[in-house]
């Protein structure tokens, strides 16, 4: 499936971090990262924390603009908090969105990733999105 917000023709991070949406559907977006070396630690073999946080905020912003309310021209982030449980060097990552609330001027989205190939929750991700008008 392309999507033209995971593949921008300026590019960007999302296709930087090689983000790629799996399927998406009303309150809930999937998405994947093959990890690269780019994605670890320098000097380990661990994902940088970071990493995993631009998986984790790209499916539930992009979760958000699927379901603004009438009206609104966008959202941006205005929170967001990580629970790192575990980590890898090595597969694919998984990042699945879903809505704890779509108001009209705020959103609230979870996220969990997951290691595709042991099913290992890495992280559990929230945060708010501010709809923009």
């Amino acid at each position: 499936m392309t999507d033209s917000c995971f593949h921008p023709s300026a590019g960007g991070l999302v296709p930087h971090m090689g983000i790629t949406l799996i399927d998406e559907g009303e309150g809930w977006l999937e998405a994947k990262m093959v990890i690269k070396q780019h994605h670890l630690r320098s000097g380990a073999n661990a994902l940088h924390a970071a990493s995993m946080i631009a998986l984790a905020d790209s499916v539930c912003g992009f979760a958000a603009g699927n379901v603004l309310p009438e009206g609104a021209k966008g959202y941006t982030t205005i929170e967001l908090k990580s629970n790192f449980l575990g980590t890898a060097s090595e597969g694919t990552l998984i990042g699945r969105a879903e809505a704890d609330h779509l108001g009209r001027t705020t959103q609230v989205w979870s996220s969990t990733v997951t290691h595709k190939e042991t099913g290992r929750k890495c992280a559990l991700f929230r945060c708010t999105q501010m709809i923009l008008y």
